[in-house]
């Protein structure tokens, strides 16, 4: 005998999912921000394969719709941290030093 629905267990796993997730992230210091951006990429393209992988052997045209709703917001996230990761890789590099100012009086005949 079931005492608790499995729709309610669901929904207990994700909002602590949500909890967890919510700390994690947000206890990440900024220096291990690239490298677990780079993980997210490459975990964005598996899920990008198993979207198409799905939405292939679907039968139903909900099913299809799905998938390729998947890929799309995959595809997004991939693109996206791909962005973020190059904006925080810029942020490491050197920048040019300004060239020093010509000495006035200092005609050419």
């Amino acid at each position: 005998m079931e005492f608790i629905s499995p729709i309610v267990t669901n929904l207990i796993i994700f909002v602590l999912a949500i909890y967890v997730g919510y700390h994690v992230v947000w206890t990440v210091t900024p220096a291990l921000h690239t490298p677990l951006m780079a993980v997210t990429n490459a975990i964005s393209a598996i899920v990008i394969v198993g979207a198409m992988l799905a939405a292939a052997l679907t039968e139903t045209p909900l099913g299809k719709v799905m998938g390729v709703l998947a890929v799309a917001l995959a595809a997004v996230n991939v693109f996206g941290g791909f962005l973020v990761t190059r904006r925080m890789l810029e942020m490491f590099k050197k920048k040019e030093r300004k060239a020093a100012p010509k000495a006035q009086g200092s005609s050419a005949p």
